[in-house]
């Protein structure tokens, strides 16, 4: 059974940092294709950083410079290192992987505001 467990939102201030955490389990992690995604109230779902099974990284435009994406394989984690976060980026953030399928976490609610 795939599990996405999303932790570290919370509130931050305009140009600071936050740092997401995403444990995985009941998936070949280390094959897999990770993502974070984020959504605000009346937006569409889009996506913020990506990580597949080969190493390759993505990042959407309005996140590059800022954000980092890591990914653990024998920890089974990804984490999504927030910096410089702009009131924009306030949403909710989820992890998600496609494993024969779609898997989404339950998100977390990162909020920037002073």
């Amino acid at each position: 059974q795939v599990q996405l467990v999303e932790s570290g939102g919370g509130l931050v201030q305009p140009g600071g940092s936050m740092r997401l955490s995403c444990a995985a389990s009941g998936f070949f992690f280390s094959m897999a294709t990770l993502a974070w995604y984020r959504q605000t109230p009346g937006g569409q779902r889009e996506l913020v950083a990506q990580t597949t099974g080969r190493g390759e990284l993505t990042y959407a435009d309005s996140v590059k410079g800022r954000f980092t994406l890591s990914r653990d394989n024998g920890g089974r984690m990804i984490k999504l290192q927030m910096d410089r976060l702009e009131p924009e980026d306030t949403a909710v953030y989820y992890c998600y992987t496609f494993w024969r399928g779609d898997y989404w976490g339950k998100g977390t609610l990162v909020t920037v505001s002073s």
